[in-house]
């Protein structure tokens, strides 16, 4: 990863984003996080302004976290069929948005005025569409997949499916079958998983033997 956060504010925020994953934003408090880092309350000012913008510097280190993690999960299936690659590549998208969506509200929210979230966003989003580009070119060139779907459109269909299932949950949750409270995030992202996987498959003209 790029030198762009210093170790001590590493720690904060792998420490901020364990508890927010498990008690939400407003559930934890400046305390709460200062008290499990081993850190003054103060010190929260000192590396970021507030919890506010500690907010903002969270989303972009696991932003810039994750872009790292995918680029060396593409290098690992590079050498795969293209039908496979596909399958991986919606499989990692939908579990790291059902990982962290906690961050999502938060995002809708802060691009509303903040620039850099904006950039890092933008730079994932590219690095996501050439990798499906790639993927496509491939099974399209080997005889795999029939169509050529823009990448930009395959992706706006994961994300955009992936995030409407865990933004509405009230809705669909009454189309889960065998859910308990404790297993329902598990069955959404395997039910959006395999719904997406028939759609893309569908939209690139792939037929499995």
């Amino acid at each position: 990863m790029k030198k762009k956060f210093t170790e001590k504010q590493i720690h904060i925020l792998n420490i901020a984003e364990e508890l927010i994953a498990k008690k939400g934003y407003e559930g934890t408090s400046v305390r709460d996080i200062c008290s499990k880092a081993n850190i003054n309350v103060a010190m929260i000012s000192y590396y970021f302004g507030s919890k506010e913008k500690m907010m903002s510097y969270l989303y972009q280190y696991r932003v810039l976290k994750t872009r790292e993690n995918f680029s060396e999960f593409a290098d690992t299936i590079k050498e795969g069929r293209p039908e496979m690659q596909m399958k991986e590549i919606i499989k990692y998208i939908v579990a790291q948005l059902f990982k962290y969506n906690y961050f999502h509200g938060f995002v809708t929210q802060e691009l509303r005025h903040t620039e850099n979230l904006k950039d890092e966003l933008m730079d994932f989003y590219q690095l996501f569409v050439k990798k499906l580009d790639e993927v496509i070119k491939k099974g399209v060139t080997s005889g795999v997949f029939t169509f050529t779907p823009k990448p930009e459109d395959i992706l706006t269909t994961i994300i955009g499916s992936t995030l409407f299932v865990i933004r509405n949950r009230n809705f669909y949750e009454l189309y889960v079958p065998n859910k308990t409270e404790e297993t329902y995030s598990k069955e959404a992202e395997k039910k959006v998983r395999m719904n997406l996987l028939m759609s893309v498959f569908a939209i690139l003209g792939y037929a499995a033997d």
